[in-house]
């Protein structure tokens, strides 16, 4: 039985808030690379976007279980013309990754973080070819302002800002390849960088891949909270110094130990008001991307144990159920967006555009009530521009979708995808003047039945094993399967697996095309927790 996801399900509503429980992964969606603060009574969260816009989606939360989105930081990506899928491209054949020019994806925002300071909000980012980044608002919802270039060119990751007491500020980052963490001084304001920067962590044998850092200050000590070893089966580590500059001694503090949980990877900090500590880290999960688990922290000795105590070790192994966090909050209504009826004037926040979209191709006003979408031109899927996606949301998700596609012309593909690096889709191409249901996989088309009516509804159901079967109907009977259950692509570009919607005319890259609007009516999500 399938029903909508409320990652707020509440365990012994009746007991005392002590004894509610709130199970593990709190985010079952890719919000990689997690950064979260608190101010005052309520948390907000950051993570990666890539080649998505807009970029940087801004999460919020009254216990640090239940999340809903507020905005985005960047409402499209600047640096690049690739950012605007000018083309030509290739396809290389032995990865299926598109090649420059024209196309930038594995680019875009890595690794943001936010801090508050005062009074204002500030997130800092990289995009791995052009820089490191800043913007700041007044409200996180937005707007945000303009970003500010701190540091321009290639090969930076992962920045993070820090104020200390004394009023000075700071930057970390790491560069790409996971190589050192270099720290720098920077103005007041946090717009400028003041000096060429110093490595403060660099150790490739007992610290490999060392990336992510998060700046913290507690009882006089620095501390630098950094994953080591890799997103598919690092331990998070922390760094500690009694000098900014370091040096820094380091260990290990939680790590995969006896549980199915062995990449707890990067993430961010965060304490209630009364103290209590916690850690909201994301595992990678293939299919279903980097999704957020949240472990409790205890401090021994100045150094924080996070999850399950491991005996013998240093370290904590995480959890998969534990007393709700000491917010103060027990009644907490924050969910993810997902489903759209498309009545709204405004996009809602739960989607993103592949790499910047041509606004001049898509509408929610040209007909009230329905999501068009006209098509550009391309060789293959990953390179058509306004392919409309979100977050998949696990373990078990039922996505279905209803699309009027009487005005397509020949050559002409839409449908519902679940987009990555191998695309699987479901939906209609039409050619010699008819339409057609269609299936693919990887760019292999199989065509069905003609669609008589110009209507059909699209279903996608993924299991919890990231296995999809894709049915459709073009009338009111029951739903039928166009090829067989697969397999979803395990890791795209950094991303997981993202349902959306999308329609491109099969030819040379950026041809003129005119015509073929389609209108999706509704796209509903049903999850089963």
């Amino acid at each position: 039985m399938f029903r909508v996801l409320m990652l707020a399900a509440v365990i012994g509503q009746a007991g005392a808030a002590e004894a509610r429980e709130y199970t593990n992964p709190v985010i079952y969606a890719d919000y990689s690379d997690p950064d979260v603060i608190r101010v005052g009574d309520t948390y907000y969260h950051v993570s990666s976007s890539f080649h998505f816009t807009p970029g940087i989606p801004v999460l919020k939360s009254k216990d640090l279980v239940n999340w809903e989105i507020i905005g985005h930081v960047l409402p499209k990506l600047d640096g690049a013309p690739e950012y605007d899928m000018p083309g030509p491209y290739e396809l290389d054949d032995t990865r299926s990754k598109p090649t420059r020019p024209g196309l930038r994806y594995m680019g875009g925002v890595w690794a943001p973080a936010i801090r508050h300071h005062n009074g204002l909000f500030y997130v800092y980012w990289a995009t791995p070819e052009e820089g490191v980044f800043m913007s700041q608002a007044k409200d996180p919802a937005g707007p945000w302002s303009k970003p500010v270039a701190l540091k321009t060119g290639a090969g930076y990751e992962d920045p993070c800002p820090f104020w200390d007491e004394d009023g000075q500020a700071w930057l970390i980052h790491g560069k790409v390849g996971a190589g050192p963490l270099v720290l720098h001084r920077m103005s007041a304001d946090g717009k400028r960088l003041l000096d060429e920067g110093t490595v403060v962590a660099y150790d490739p044998v007992k610290l490999p891949v060392l990336e992510g850092p998060k700046f913290h200050k507690r009882n006089g000590w620095y501390y630098i909270f950094a994953p080591i070893g890799g997103v598919g089966e690092g331990p998070q580590a922390v760094g500690r110094a009694r000098d900014i500059r370091g040096p820094y001694e380091w260990r290990v503090v939680l790590e995969g130990g006896a549980t199915k949980v062995q990449a707890p990877h990067q993430g961010g900090y965060v304490e209630t008001p009364s103290g209590q500590g916690w850690f909201l880290h994301f595992n990678s999960t293939q299919a279903f991307g980097r999704i957020n688990h949240l472990q409790p922290v205890k401090w021994v000795d100045d150094w924080p144990v996070m999850g399950e105590p491991i005996a013998g070790s240093v370290a904590g192994q995480p959890v998969m159920r534990h007393a709700y966090p000491d917010t103060g909050v027990t009644d907490a209504t924050e969910r993810l967006q997902d489903s759209d009826e498309f009545d709204a004037l405004k996009l809602g926040l739960q989607w993103q555009w592949n790499h910047n979209p041509d606004n001049s191709r898509w509408s929610l006003t040209e007909r009230a009530g329905f999501m068009r979408l006209k098509p550009s031109s391309s060789e293959h899927l990953v390179g058509a521009r306004n392919t409309l996606t979100q977050m998949l949301t696990g373990p078990e998700s039922r996505i279905t979708t209803r699309l009027e596609v009487g005005q397509m012309i020949d050559g002409q593909r839409a449908g519902l995808v679940l987009f990555g690096v191998r695309p699987l889709w479901i939906g209609a191409v039409r050619e010699n003047g008819v339409t057609r249901v269609a299936y693919a996989s990887a760019g292999v088309e199989a065509l069905g039945p003609v669609i008589s009516n110009g209507v059909i509804e699209l279903r996608a159901e993924i299991t919890e094993d990231q296995m999809v079967r894709m049915t459709y109907r073009t009338g009111d009977g029951a739903f039928a399967p166009m090829g067989e259950a697969e397999k979803l692509w395990h890791f795209s570009w950094w991303k997981g697996s993202r349902p959306g919607l999308f329609t491109y005319v099969k030819g040379k890259h950026g041809a003129a095309v005119s015509g073929g609007e389609v209108d999706a009516d509704w796209f509903r999500v049903e999850t089963k927790k």
